[in-house]
């Protein structure tokens, strides 16, 4: 794994999730086509190479990217579309405040929540994939830090960071009628305690939002 650029991207099978929300206390199943996800999240390396900018608190080439915004995270993706010679997946309206997915495009992208979860959860039904020690940095272990992408033991399909040490943004709206444009967050932090570092495990936060915590990992559609 090339952890200074942090773009190996792996081959996720089909298969169906069910999503849950503890707030409302419902449940739904999400069918998904075969995709590709990043091994880790996108590293300070990689961010700085694509954007010339190093927005993290901590510094490091090998540490995940943080305090980057939703909408960070979606230029990026595009920046690394045209980069690498795909089309981009997102089309930003003239006011820069809309977006739209282009699904047929075959640029990177942001994970879907139901994605995230399938990948995080790599043919596993429980809340974590192995023993959270083995598989995480979270409050109980990364005395309150940040740490280099790839340190800790993969999931069945070689993804990792799953859990722990950064949030990952996705592209989902977490609930347009309570919370607008608020963006789903998946996988818990270094700082987060043990119950937030599970497959399931949903927050929130507005697009614009930048805290030490918060990273990204890209995505891929298969044609």
């Amino acid at each position: 794994m090339d952890v200074m650029t942090g773009n190996e991207m792996i081959a996720v099978p089909p298969g169906q999730v069910t999503l849950s929300d503890r707030r409302t206390r419902r449940s739904w199943p999400v069918e998904l086509a075969p995709y590709e996800l990043a091994a880790v999240p996108v590293t300070q390396a990689l961010y700085a190479r694509i954007t010339g900018r190093r927005p993290s608190t901590a510094h490091g080439d090998r540490l995940p990217v943080e305090s980057v915004s939703w909408w960070d995270a979606v230029r990026f993706c595009n920046s690394l579309s045209l980069r690498e010679g795909f089309t981009p997946a997102y089309h930003f309206r003239a006011d820069d405040e809309g977006i739209e997915w282009v699904a047929s495009a075959d640029g990177y992208r942001l994970p879907t929540e139901a994605e995230w979860e399938h990948a995080c959860r790599a043919g596993t039904t429980g809340p974590r994939y192995a023993p959270l020690d083995e598989i995480a940095w979270y409050r109980g272990n990364s005395h309150e830090r940040v740490h280099a992408v790839g340190g800790r033991r993969p999931n069945p399909w070689g993804l990792h960071d799953m859990l722990g040490n950064v949030w990952d943004w996705c592209w989902d709206v977490y609930d347009a009628e309570v919370y607008g444009t608020y963006r789903v967050l998946r996988g818990g932090g270094w700082f987060d305690a043990h119950w937030s570092c599970r497959a399931s495990a949903r927050r929130r936060s507005h697009p614009a939002f930048q805290v030490d915590d918060v990273g990204f990992r890209i995505a891929r559609s298969l044609r």
